[in-house]
């Protein structure tokens, strides 16, 4: 279907070539050549975005305002067809973009030192801070509700009464822990309604593989900005955290391989605050460890909703699957629940003294 796509952009087609690219596990992604340049086409899943036309929205109107302040910022832009639209719609309603390749970038998938961790974490910082003067109220929202924990827990408690029986008894353990822990869902709820926490133009999937690299691994700038709206900075440090601080990902089945590398932590402040330190508020910067409960606790509940409502959202290779994925999330939480006071201690430091180091 791409080959089928590309015409719509490119004038001439002959000697393309094309191949899969990335591991992201939503949208569909190659990287196409040609005798001018390099490019990615992407086909946006319309099961998770039902409305694509409100990413390119969203787009365009993050491109117009850093064109118009912040010129020098590299921006993925994506390119427009030859009759200038932003999408092609083919056949089977799949909806297509098509955007430059940046030369000499790369992208990692796993965070393995601390460098890494403080150069996404920087970019991510960057992009919300560079868009501070934007009016949010311009940005639709791709996915309604998709860091309202809140409503997750809500959901979590409907599963828990109306779930499949067998896996509500199997999972008894688990689902009195995250009960237990409901504490964490009335501090969101209290930050909603602080006004010592701003909407800012937020992220929302600020995982390792979406910030691009230079041949010297700096962070030149993010990318995949389907998720990006109006959020809380929670969201962003909260997925940092969540991603980047244990050796071992979401997957990993043996639950003694799952640590919190304090250095890596101390990274990821340091670079976030090196962009973000004189725009958040106090309040925001002292909630910043909870970032990483409110991220972890929120996946912890959404994996185990979806094991006791018999696997309809996320994809699993054998039964037990999302159970697996619930007590690794809950592992993590109780590990970075025991480094808290040493984590605490880092981030002091940097919001006391206000020292951030624009390199590492």
């Amino acid at each position: 279907m791409e080959q089928k796509i590309l015409p719509a952009y490119l004038r001439e087609t002959t000697n393309l070539t094309t191949e899969t690219f990335g591991s992201g596990l939503i949208n569909s992604t190659w990287k196409v050549t040609d005798q001018s340049g390099t490019y990615i086409l992407q086909r946006i899943n319309k099961d998770v975005f039902k409305n694509p036309e409100l990413i390119a929205y969203n787009v365009r109107e993050i491109a117009s305002y850093l064109k118009a302040h912040h010129p020098d910022y590299l921006f993925v832009e994506p390119i427009k067809t030859l009759d200038n639209q932003e999408l092609v719609v083919s056949e089977d309603n799949g909806y297509y973009r098509l955007m430059p390749f940046i030369k000499h970038s790369h992208s990692i998938d796993v965070v393995s030192e601390p460098s890494q961790a403080y150069e996404a974490a920087r970019q991510f910082g960057r992009f919300t801070a560079l868009l501070e003067g934007m009016n949010t109220d311009l940005l639709h929202t791709t996915i309604p509700d998709f860091h309202n924990l809140s409503l997750r827990y809500r959901q979590f408690e409907t599963a828990v009464q109306s779930g499949d029986a067998a896996r509500i008894q199997t999972a008894a353990p688990e689902i009195a822990y995250l009960q237990e822990q409901s504490g964490i869902v009335s501090a969101y709820a209290d930050i909603c309604a602080n006004p010592d926490f701003h909407q800012r133009v937020t992220h929302h999937d600020t995982k390792i593989s979406n910030v691009l690299l230079d041949k010297n691994n700096k962070g030149l700038c993010v990318i995949d900005l389907d998720t990006v709206m109006a959020g809380y900075f929670i969201s962003d440090v909260g997925d940092m955290l969540r991603t980047y601080l244990s050796p071992a990902s979401e997957e990993e089945t043996d639950l003694s391989k799952i640590s919190i590398r304090t250095a890596i932590f101390e990274a990821i402040v340091n670079g976030y605050l090196s962009e973000m330190n004189p725009i958040l508020t106090h309040a925001e910067k002292k909630a910043f460890i909870y970032a990483g409960k409110f991220m972890i606790y929120m996946q912890a509940i959404r994996f185990l909703t979806d094991y006791l409502n018999l696997d309809r959202y996320y994809g699993c290779r054998y039964p037990e699957h999302n159970l697996r994925r619930t007590q690794n999330q809950i592992r993590l939480l109780q590990e970075l629940e025991k480094k808290e006071p040493e984590l605490t201690e880092i981030l002091n430091r940097y919001i006391n003294n206000h020292v951030v180091n624009k390199s590492i």
